[in-house]
């Protein structure tokens, strides 16, 4: 069963969010992860919005995603994402 990664965001620092986006790309494939979309944010058709971009990213299932979550090689990096940005991360599966 397919599992989404979607991720909200609001840039701090570009700098590092260029240095942050680059590392975790690097860490998508070692856990089977795919990623889908990186889009701007266009605003609201309905409820509050208060991103400035999102990211989609597919994985085989909920198992593998949340093992990359909790990877040493994604855990690695938080800090320079805590840094970077203010983002939001929401799993979804896909019932069979």
């Amino acid at each position: 069963m397919a599992a989404f990664l979607i991720a909200t965001t609001t840039v701090k620092d570009a700098e590092k969010f260029k240095r942050y986006a680059e590392q975790v790309v690097k860490t998508f494939a070692l856990y089977g992860g795919e990623p889908l979309l990186r889009g701007n944010f266009e605003g609201m058709l309905g409820g509050e919005g208060h991103h400035q971009m999102a990211g989609v990213v597919k994985f085989p299932s909920i198992e593998a995603l949340r093992t990359w979550f909790y990877s040493p090689e994604y855990q690695s990096i938080i800090p320079l994402r805590t840094e970077a940005v203010d983002m939001s991360i929401a799993t979804y599966s896909v019932p069979d």
